[in-house]
């Protein structure tokens, strides 16, 4: 088979995609910064989940002088179970820095937008091809599967050596016209027919073109490292009760799901046990000597490198003031407001059996 050139693939991609384009909401308006902010979403996140935070947010954020004034935690807020809370974080700060600096306007620049934090290459070139129409191949997840199989790429998708090769075929495939097209294409015909297991090759505009389909090597494409079994952590956490009020603590900004509230306590070390655990992480959190009551719940939760199970106890404080040690606040808050205030999935779902046991009038 002869390799098919790079323009032959980018006219039968665009024919495909204009008349298969999955109908998203951020691409009604290719604003610019709606398309920042889509694309940030979009980031190691199914589609399904995306569309309804999405839309929620341009409602509640409709453009960056909006997004500039709101606090941090109103942000995390409406980012809540999206995860990697890092993205919410780095919008506020990209967004006070557009404002200050450029008017408001989202930069049309690779560096400029390279700069401003949470945006790197890829995002960077998405904004450029899909809102300014420049001619930059941006390339994700989808897109290095799809040029892995079409050009029967076997280098490791992960290595910064196999990135530049894919880069470079799709660079060669965006430069003729619409970029934008191109770079949707590729994503939509990676998540739609050349998927991960069982590629529906029939289906594929680019099949005839397809060197690993000539191949019948598609299944063993995109070749990637063997995934690391990830670590196991066992972590706990206090409900502490005060005149009908519970004390929640605010992680620190420069941790995991920083900015997040949730009830204190943390990892338990090596020979400890958990309720000597969670005594040792308030003395070291809050400054609070404590008695543990009874476990209340267990739960599961599974992070991109490694997993948890926390156990929450009942605690009573029996010396010592609260204090912000290793926390960036705290609040003593009605079992009712919790649903007001950004947490984690699992310090959510703690907070909604706490306010099941208060609607059921059960002791907390």
């Amino acid at each position: 088979m002869v390799e098919a050139s790079h323009k032959i693939i980018h006219h039968a991609l665009i024919s495909w995609y204009q008349e298969n384009a999955r109908a998203l909401p951020w691409r009604e308006n290719q604003d610019p910064y709606l398309v920042w902010i889509s694309e940030v979403m979009l980031q190691q996140t199914q589609v399904e989940t995306v569309v309804p935070y999405f839309l929620k947010w341009r409602d509640c954020f409709p453009d960056v002088f909006i997004l500039s004034r709101m606090s941090e935690e109103t942000i995390l807020k409406a980012w809540e179970g999206l995860g990697y809370y890092s993205r919410a974080r780095n919008i506020k700060k990209s967004a006070d820095i557009i404002v200050e600096k450029f008017e408001g306007k989202i930069p049309d620049d690779l560096n400029t937008l390279k700069s401003l934090p949470g945006i790197g290459e890829y995002i960077a070139a998405a904004i450029l091809s899909i809102a300014f129409k420049r001619k930059y191949p941006a390339l994700e997840a989808n897109g290095m599967r799809v040029l892995s199989r079409l050009f029967n790429y076997h280098g490791q998708v992960g290595r910064s050596s196999s990135k530049r090769v894919l880069k470079d075929h799709l660079a060669k495939i965006v430069q003729f016209e619409r970029a934008d097209l191109i770079n949707q294409a590729i994503m939509d015909l990676g998540s739609m027919i050349c998927i991960t297991k069982h590629p529906q090759c029939e289906a594929c505009p680019v099949m005839t073109y397809c060197l690993a389909h000539a191949h019948n090597t598609q299944h063993l494409l995109p070749k990637k490292k063997k995934k690391k079994t990830i670590p196991h952590i066992d972590v706990v956490a206090a409900v502490i009760l005060n005149d009908g009020k519970v004390l929640i603590t605010k992680r620190m900004p420069d941790k995991l799901l920083g900015g997040l509230w949730e009830f204190p306590g943390g990892k338990v070390e090596k020979g400890e046990t958990k309720r000597s655990a969670l005594r040792r992480e308030l003395i070291e959190e809050i400054d609070v000597e404590t008695e543990i009551g009874d476990k209340k719940g267990v739960y599961q939760h599974a992070y991109t490198h490694f997993s948890v199970t926390v156990s929450t106890y009942t605690a009573k404080i029996t010396s010592g003031k609260v204090r912000k040690l290793e926390v960036a606040d705290y609040r003593w808050i009605d079992i009712d407001a919790l649903e007001t205030l950004p947490m984690g999935k699992v310090d959510r779902l703690i907070s909604r059996d706490l306010q099941s046991e208060l609607d059921a009038d059960l002791p907390i």
